[in-house]
């Protein structure tokens, strides 16, 4: 189960690419996190506005499969959702699509606890779980 799809857009810029002229692996992490705080934002609710709240969101784990390379000047599709099967912390999915978003590029996944100032981890806080429940994806 999981929170509805949130689509953004980027650009593979000359920077981003290597000497073979496509897009380096590393920044596909970028584009994850572009698309969590994307996500984030068009549920109304900015990543400084959770830290200003005391909670904090270190990425714990990510993974990337990479299926199509992208080279610069591409415009790609990120599409972001989070998993609502986890428990503990967070897990969100990750497709970056081409330009037209139906062919895939990359998939992947980041986890991330919920920790305080001093880098504990504490319970989801309710702001969140209230945040997360109103945008569930309906029952089919």
């Amino acid at each position: 189960m999981h929170t509805r799809a949130h689509r953004c857009f980027s650009r593979v810029i000359y920077g981003d690419t290597d000497n073979m002229g496509y897009a380096y692996y590393a920044n596909y992490l970028r584009w994850f996190e572009i698309g969590r705080t994307e996500l984030f934002r068009a549920w109304g609710l900015t990543y400084r506005t959770i830290e200003e709240r005391g909670i904090f969101l270190p990425v714990a784990e990510a993974h990337c499969k990479y299926i199509r390379p992208l080279s610069y000047d591409d415009r790609l599709t990120i599409e972001t959702r989070l998993d609502l099967t986890v428990r503990a912390g967070m897990k969100f999915d990750y497709r970056i699509l081409d330009d037209s978003g139906e062919l895939r590029v990359a998939e992947g996944y980041t986890r991330h606890p919920y920790v305080d100032h001093g880098g504990r981890v504490v319970r989801p806080p309710q702001f969140i779980t209230e945040l997360i429940r109103a945008h569930k994806q309906p029952a089919a």
